[in-house]
Formats: structure tokens, C-alpha cells, sequence
């Protein structure tokens, strides 16, 4: 990427109308980031770690990091600046940092009686006390959740997902889980095959006991339900999909957003990313939602008030991984990962470009860990 185009990306960064925003003088001055990352050759030991973020001295550093056995694919942040880091699928493995990078716990699931294999998310129940995976029975290629002692990360249960291929999974507010089957069938191996017989679906489960509690699905099974993100205000679920059509022109014109509006699912527009796939979701822009696509190097904005529309903010090469970052005023930033560097966005404070601290390839997904 020249110059030119790179500031010009950068100048589009601010190009939203700012509605519902009070402008502050102050901003926060850092932010931690949880992360995983490899250098920058395909052999590179991959490594979970945070980031430092400081918007004062426009700098990136590393905080802590420690290696892993192999490549990582959902975090979720802890309490104290510990992580929980999941394989990527099929995942074999799961492990608990502290906030110094020290090792606490790590399961290898392979190990386990049951035959799944783990689909890269976890997120904790609501009473604090359970994980929740999603996982792949490797003999039916049925989705299974599967239940953990949060502490120990040992399997208690084991619930189905009501589909194929679990992706992510979030709870309600009544704690309930929302799963984006995939739909997708692999082999062990994780290679895609009868791709006729797709499944895609976003259920919710009892989060007591597993039961389906509800089933939507889309018309066009061959858009896999992946990533999820609830707006700032729990309006919307934000569902970010991949197109898997056979066509090259299907796949190019394919919408890369659904959205859960009460008991609906719906496609709120036809817009995409000239690729259609959509590698992150996360809140943003004041009820709305921020749409990564690696494969195109974009990140666009979707907001309800404009609803058949997406709006670029970023255009970098690898623009991946999403968090939302609260900014100057709640509700409306967020935190993207390039293959340059991270980019700050929000629409009531100024676009920042921060480069990474030492050459290195960051992975799918990072999440917020304390903005301060």
C-alpha cells in the first residue's frame, strides 16, 4: 500500500455523522488488549498475550505474552487482565492466563472420553460459575455445547447445539445462550464437503439445561452464521455471516450481516464487501454495529438508523479483528486490527493509528481487556 492510500484510508475513518454525541475534550489515555499472534513468517510460534495501547504517545507495546501449542482463535477477557485463549478449530486445547501471562490451567481436549473437538469461542454463564464451548462430535458431526467448571476448564456436560457446526456464542440477559451454527459439514480434518446439505441456524438454549428454547434461520442456507455481538443497548443481536455459494459472483454479491430485531431475524441490507465474508462483529456507533473483511482489507459500519447501508471506515489490508472501545463517550467505538497496525475509530474522537510494537501477524479476534 503507497502513502497516499494509506492516509486517504486513514481521512475515512471520520466519516460518519455525528448523531447522539456530546463531544468531550478528554479521552481515555490507554487501553489493554487482549490478543493472539504469530510473527510475521507462517512457521512463527503463535502467542497470547495483552497490548498496550497509549493514545498519548501514539505507541503499541506488549504487556505480557505467553506461547502456545497451536494456532488460537477466540479470547475472552478475565478479571485481573487474565485471558481465556481457545484453539483454533478443531481445537485440542484450552488454557487460563493470569494478568502477568503466567499459565494457570490448560485441558487438552483430546484427552477428554467424549470425541469433540472444540470450534474455537467460550463465553461464561452467568453465575460465573460455568464455560460454555462450542464444539463438533467427531464420529456424527453433530454440534455440542460443551459445559465446564470454570476454574478447572474439566467438561461437566455436554448439550446439543441444535445444529451443525456451533461457531460463537453469547448468553441473553436472561442467560440464555445464542448459538450461530455454522451449518457447514467438515471432516476431522476441517475440510468443508456436501456444502448442498448446509444447516445454518441461530438458536437459543436453556442456559440451565441446554433445551432449544428457539431456532431461526435464513432462505439462503449457503450464508453461514458465524461471529455475534449484541448492540450497546441488547436492541440487536448482530450476526456476521460467510458466503459459501459455489458461484464467485453469488459469493461476491452475498450480504455479510444479519440481525436479530426481537423475535426476527432478518437481512437489513444487501450491502456487503464485494467478497462476502465478514470476519468480525462488534458494537458500535451508537446502537449499531462495525464489520470487519479481511479478504476485501475493509471495515464499514452498520447503523440502525441507516439500515440499508454500510459505511467504510477503515480500508487497510488484513482489517480483521474488532472490539469495541467506549472512547470519550460510551457506545459508539471501536478497535481494529490491520495488517499494519491497530486503528482507533469513534465518531466523537479523533481517528489514531497505532503500529505494532515488532513485526507480527495478528489473528481473527482480540477483545477489550480495561480502557483506562
Amino acid at each position: 500500500m503507497d502513502r497516499r492510500h494509506f492516509l486517504l484510508s486513514l481521512a475515512a475513518l471520520g466519516v460518519l455523522p455525528q448523531t447522539g454525541f456530546a463531544r468531550s475534550s478528554s479521552e481515555q489515555s490507554r487501553a489493554l488488549i487482549g490478543a493472539a499472534w504469530r510473527g510475521p513468517n507462517a512457521g512463527d510460534i503463535y502467542q497470547a498475550g495483552v497490548l498496550l495501547a497509549n493514545w498519548e504517545s501514539r505507541k503499541l507495546e506488549i504487556k505480557y505474552q505467553l506461547p502456545l501449542p497451536t494456532r488460537p482463535h477466540g479470547l475472552f477477557a478475565e478479571e485481573g487482565g487474565g485471558l481465556l485463549v481457545v484453539g483454533v478449530r478443531p481445537g485440542s486445547w484450552m488454557l487460563r492466563c493470569d494478568g502477568g501471562g503466567k499459565l494457570m490451567q490448560q485441558v487438552r481436549v483430546d484427552e477428554e472420553k467424549s470425541d469433540t473437538r472444540l470450534n474455537g469461542h467460550v463465553i461464561v454463564s452467568r453465575n460465573g460459575e460455568l464455560l460454555y464451548t462450542t464444539e463438533t462430535d467427531l464420529k456424527t458431526g453433530r454440534g455440542k455445547i460443551g459445559v465446564r467448571d470454570r476454574q478447572s476448564l474439566h467438561k461437566l456436560d455436554e448439550w446439543e447445539s441444535a445444529g451443525l457446526e456451533p461457531h460463537q456464542l453469547l448468553l441473553d440477559e436472561d442467560g440464555h445462550l445464542m448459538v450461530a451454527n455454522g451449518g457447514i459439514p467438515r471432516t476431522a480434518a476441517d475440510k468443508k464437503y456436501d456444502l448442498q446439505r448446509m444447516d445454518s441456524s441461530l438458536v437459543r438454549l436453556d442456559g440451565q439445561n441446554g433445551r432449544l428454547l428457539r431456532k431461526w434461520q435464513l432462505d439462503d442456507q449457503r450464508l453461514s452464521l458465524r461471529h455475534l455481538a449484541w448492540s450497546v443497548d441488547h436492541d440487536y443481536l448482530g450476526i456476521a455471516m460467510q458466503a459459501e455459494h459455489e458461484d464467485a459472483a453469488q459469493r461476491a454479491a452475498a450480504p455479510i450481516l444479519a440481525v436479530l430485531d426481537g423475535d426476527t431475524l432478518r437481512l437489513p441490507t444487501r450491502a456487503n464487501d464485494g467478497a462476502g465474508y465478514a470476519g468480525d462483529i462488534a458494537a458500535a456507533y451508537n446502537g449499531g454495529f462495525a464489520l470487519s473483511s479481511n479478504q476485501a482489507g475493509l471495515a464499514q459500519v452498520w447503523h440502525p438508523g441507516i439500515p440499508d447501508k454500510l459505511t467504510p471506515i477503515v480500508e487497510l489490508q488484513e482489517a480483521y479483528a474488532l472490539t469495541s472501545w467506549p472512547g470519550p463517550n460510551p457506545g459508539g467505538g471501536v478497535l481494529i486490527s490491520t495488517g499494519l497496525g491497530l486503528v482507533r475509530w469513534h465518531p466523537d474522537a479523533k481517528p489514531l493509528f497505532l503500529a505494532w510494537p515488532k513485526p507480527m501477524a495478528l489473528d481473527n479476534h482480540w477483545v477489550l481487556v480495561d480502557a483506562a
